[in-house]
């Protein structure tokens, strides 16, 4: 058996160090840097065509004129297959499939009752089902992505969907948006329309989202994250989230109206 040099000469044997890599180990080159970008990223403003150019002209009508020429829905006009996005086509959609259900109330928590709730989405693989969507992701033919379905008594929605995937911010690059569906909710007319979006728990790409970092700078983002909720969920079909909606006053839900 051999005896180290230093054992020999009375000295105590060297111990490695507890960083030290073992014999035989090739160092790693320096890790790069994190991608750290929120900081960089603008709040959402919405595209340059759909702000005003012109300064609002006041309406001298009675406003009820304004109402009458709008749209009015119906039981008649929403039936059930509208609101189950699964099931509007004849395959079977790719997927997670998810259902989103919560209540639209007033400031204070009365329900809103017989308002149109529309959503739209990107499929499973983060594309829309839109001929403007460049994004190289596959289409899927059984899947379109918009529902709809009327508040009840309650003031309650629900929707059978898929969990949509993120797809890349076409001018940021390494920035993708988070997985959302924007939702649409309605008065009695197109002038009185809502727009936001519901995003899911623990998503990481939320801090670099442009849109979100709005409704951070409004003090309302958690207010845009829907909650797992396995009381919602389908046993062996759907994982089930809730999301509620409130109009207006202080606990509002975060509009692009309010950007």
């Amino acid at each position: 058996m051999a005896i180290p040099a230093a054992a020999r000469d009375g000295a105590e044997p060297r111990r490695p160090d507890a960083d030290e890599p073992p014999p035989g180990h090739l160092p790693r080159g320096p890790h790069p840097a994190p991608y750290n970008p929120p900081d960089a990223i603008a709040p959402y403003a919405g595209a340059p065509e759909r702000h005003p150019r012109r300064p609002l002209a006041p309406v001298r009508l009675d406003p009820d004129d304004v109402e009458l020429t709008g749209p009015v829905f119906g039981a008649a006009d929403v039936d059930a297959l509208d609101s189950d996005l699964t099931r509007q086509h004849a395959g079977e959609p790719i997927g997670e499939r998810i259902t989103v259900s919560g209540r639209v109330t007033d400031r204070r928590g009365r329900p809103v009752r017989g308002q149109l709730v529309e959503i739209w989405q990107a499929n499973a693989a983060g594309r829309y089902a839109n001929q403007l969507d460049r994004h190289p992701a596959p289409l899927d033919p059984n899947f379109t992505g918009v529902g709809r379905c009327l508040t009840d008594d309650a003031g309650g929605y629900r929707f059978t969907t898929l969990k949509p995937g993120p797809y890349p911010e076409g001018d940021q690059p390494h920035v993708w948006r988070p997985a959302h569906v924007h939702f649409s909710l309605f008065g009695t007319a197109f002038t009185q329309r809502l727009i936001t979006q519901m995003y899911f728990p623990g998503d990481p790409l939320l801090a670099y989202d442009g849109l979100w970092r709005s409704a951070v700078e409004a003090g309302t983002d958690g207010r845009l994250v829907a909650a797992y909720d396995p009381a919602l969920s389908v046993s062996g079909a759907s994982l089930g989230y809730r999301w509620d909606i409130v109009l207006d006053g202080p606990s509002a839900t975060w509009t692009e109206a309010r950007r």
